[in-house]
């Protein structure tokens, strides 16, 4: 009797440990404009789509960090439409709140969707740069600034914003999950065997500076998401880092 009893409680406490990252291992999404996979067992990429004059249809990334029934988005999908998408799936399949949106930089592909953010009562976060740089653009613009750097304690984990240095804008930023080891890169970072693609607003002489002080200072990264194509390790780094310096 005792034996059963102790089993029974040895189950009880798994699942209990289980149940908090139980909705992070099988969810994923598609359809025509939304595409959404996993990447660790809190973190998500969605995947939008701009169609661009120079590059025709290009898929965007952005990133979901789902933990204790909050969510957090970096970079909105590429119009409102698609947001209120993502949003409505992060409620009803992660059952979580979207509680902020952080914006990378101030192109379209990373807040070209942010009103229906802002209709829906949540909170958006952007670099003061970002934030004049949109408004001098016409865009909507993100509520609250920061100068630079951002270390906000979300649930039982942390997200930091930083901007590095310039690169593909004079604004990226990236976003760094420490307990999950995420990098967001957004535009910053290339995928493997990626053109230099749009340089309209670049600093290409110290793009490679800035993504190697992103290495040295994220040193613990497993998962970098870049804002086009597939994520990978940090190998993107390195070949982002290869790819604007010096031939």
């Amino acid at each position: 009797m005792n034996k059963v009893k102790d089993i029974t409680l040895l189950i009880i406490f798994a699942l209990a440990f289980l149940q908090p990252q139980a909705y992070a291992q099988v969810k994923s999404y598609s359809s025509e404009t939304l595409k959404i996979n996993q990447l660790t067992a809190k973190t998500f990429v969605h995947i939008t789509y701009l169609e661009t004059q120079d590059f025709g249809k290009v898929a965007c990334n952005g990133l979901i960090y789902a933990n204790e029934g909050k969510a957090v988005v970096f970079d909105t999908p590429t119009n409102d439409a698609t947001s209120n998408e993502l949003i409505k799936w992060i409620e009803n399949e992660l059952g979580c709140t979207v509680t902020a949106v952080v914006i990378n930089h101030f192109h379209g592909d990373c807040l070209g969707g942010l009103k229906a953010f802002h209709d829906a009562g949540i909170e958006s976060y952007a670099n003061e740069v970002t934030i004049r740089l949109a408004k001098e653009q016409g865009h909507i613009v993100p509520k609250s600034g920061f100068n630079g750097y951002q270390k906000l304690l979300f649930g039982e984990g942390w997200i930091i914003n930083v901007f590095l240095g310039e690169g593909h804008t004079v604004d990226n930023i990236v976003s760094y999950l420490p307990d999950e080891k995420v990098l967001f890169g957004g535009c910053l970072i290339k995928s493997i065997d990626a053109s230099k693609g749009f340089l309209g607003d670049a600093n290409v002489n110290e793009w490679s500076n800035t993504v190697l002080k992103v290495r040295n200072k994220f040193d613990e990264v497993e998962v970098v998401v870049p804002g086009h194509g597939k994520p990978g390790d940090v190998s993107l780094l390195d070949y982002t880092i290869g790819l604007f310096g010096p031939k």
